[in-house]
């Protein structure tokens, strides 16, 4: 089948399988392996990616899914040379260690701080309730969703 989709500010057309995974095509098909898998039953948010500013699972969901949606991953995020907010208070305060949940947290904070630009550290702890993490202990991911939160609504 074939399938129409915005892909990280760009349209896309691609011929796939009605059953191809989502976290498949974007990695194997697209090369944008920031999406990562790790369970492959949507229990730890690895995958996590923004279909039409939502979090979406990328493990659970079919390509055919995507069809006329507009879809951000990782590397949609930030300019040439320049981080998201996000991703420059994800380094700033320590909240990557070995990486490999760091692009489903971003997203999934992106999203939070869209709808609600202030959130409490319980907020954000909610928020990122979906999203593991063997590594960091989760306070330096909560501190740089708190500070990127700030920034973003203007340092207030």
């Amino acid at each position: 089948m074939r399938i129409t989709f915005v892909l990280n500010g760009e349209e896309r057309h691609v011929e796939c399988l009605p059953d191809r995974r989502v976290v498949d095509l974007l990695r194997e098909d697209f090369g944008l392996t920031g999406t990562k898998e790790a369970c492959g039953t949507g229990e730890c948010g690895a995958c996590t990616i923004l279909v039409d500013g939502e979090t979406r699972l990328s493990c659970l969901m079919l390509a055919a899914q995507l069809e006329g949606r507009s879809v951000t991953t990782i590397e949609g995020l930030g300019a040439e040379g320049c981080l998201h907010p996000l991703q420059e208070a994800f380094v700033q305060c320590g909240a990557v260690q070995c990486g490999y949940c760091s692009p489903g947290m971003i997203l999934t904070a992106l999203a939070l701080i869209k709808e609600n630009p202030a959130p409490t550290r319980e907020e954000i702890r909610k928020a990122l309730s979906g999203n593991l993490c063997r590594c960091t202990g989760y306070q330096k991911i909560v501190d740089a969703v708190e500070e990127a939160a700030r920034v973003t609504r203007g340092g207030q």
